[in-house]
């Protein structure tokens, strides 16, 4: 197709999606619809035993509860878009939707960047200094963190929302993915996008290199204190606590390397076929990992198993 200025923002976007391959649509649909149902329920209950039972009123669980709505947030921004391309025949967005698409995404993605590294100097100060935890981590401390996250996260956002949105678009209005990812729609530019490079490399510095250092940094003091306790039952215990969050860090953070570093194929049918890899790695990502989270702080936690027991057991006495 012949390129030129594409300069009417309202008609929108095409999304590709599976459009060529029909055959996985329904499959991925059933799929990715049970996945963001299970997100809801999970992250939701979570919501709501950190709100409802007191004993959860602390600045770990204060943490996870704001984890737990963004993760709602984010797979609610993307998902049923997702899923409604998987049935539509024509898969169209709006300019201002795809542009609101791409600022809540980046928002939610930005602000778990940085939360993570919130609650690791939380398990950080609970494992190393326990006596001055309830000083350090008081809620005129915690709070103010969290909001610090979204407002972080929020503000890169905007920058970058803003800088894609008043770039001229060429030829066909078509993105290669299933949402308005922001590096898919930055490659129909037809102008100079070297200040959305720099600013995207920048930022990667800040919610991606920053983050893993801190986080790393705060693990081996950890784990330096926990193999100075004495006793094996109190190792177990000192564990035990910061053992979800550091999960979730390892899942979050190694996929997202993994997706950027993959080395591009030459090959015109390996190609293809990365092609293909390349969409459905962050689909997964962006479902499978909201999913875990909920999945992997209630199986070893004591304290949210006897909240859920207690949220269960109080809704069937009123019944």
């Amino acid at each position: 197709m012949e390129k030129g200025n594409w300069s009417s923002p309202m008609a929108g976007f095409i999304l590709l999606g599976l459009s060529a391959y029909p055959k996985l649509e329904k499959m991925f649909f059933v799929l990715i619809l049970l996945m963001y149902l299970v997100i809801l329920l999970g992250n939701g209950v979570l919501i709501l035993v950190t709100v409802l039972d007191s004993c959860l009123h602390t600045p770990m669980y204060f943490f996870l509860g704001n984890l737990s709505f963004l993760d709602i947030c984010y797979t609610t921004s993307s998902v049923p878009l997702i899923l409604d391309s998987f049935l539509t025949p024509r898969k169209t967005i709006s300019f201002s939707a795809c542009a609101m698409q791409m600022f809540l995404s980046f928002t939610m993605a930005g602000t778990e960047c940085v939360l993570l590294s919130m609650m690791a100097f939380d398990r950080y100060v609970a494992i190393c200094n326990p006596l001055r935890y309830p000083v350090v981590m008081s809620k005129a401390t915690y709070v103010p963190m969290a909001v610090s996250s979204w407002a972080i996260g929020g503000t890169a956002s905007v920058v970058h929302t803003s800088l894609t949105i008043k770039l001229p678009f060429c030829g066909d209005n078509v993105i290669n993915h299933f949402t308005c990812e922001i590096l898919a729609v930055l490659k129909l530019a037809c102008t100079d996008i070297s200040i959305n490079v720099i600013s995207m490399g920048v930022t990667n510095v800040i919610f991606l290199g920053v983050p893993v250092l801190f986080i790393s940094i705060s693990y081996v003091f950890i784990i330096v204190t926990i193999l100075r306790i004495p006793s094996a039952e109190g190792r177990r215990k000192a564990f035990s606590t910061c053992s979800a969050h550091f999960t979730v860090v390892v899942i979050f953070y190694g996929t997202l390397f993994f997706m950027y570093r993959k080395p591009k194929s030459k090959d015109p049918l390996r190609a293809e076929k990365q092609d293909l890899s390349d969409k459905l790695i962050p689909l997964f990502y962006g479902v499978v990992t909201p999913m875990l989270n909920p999945i992997i702080y209630s199986l070893r936690n004591k304290d949210v198993k006897a909240a859920v027991r207690n949220l269960v057991t109080q809704k069937c006495f009123t019944q």
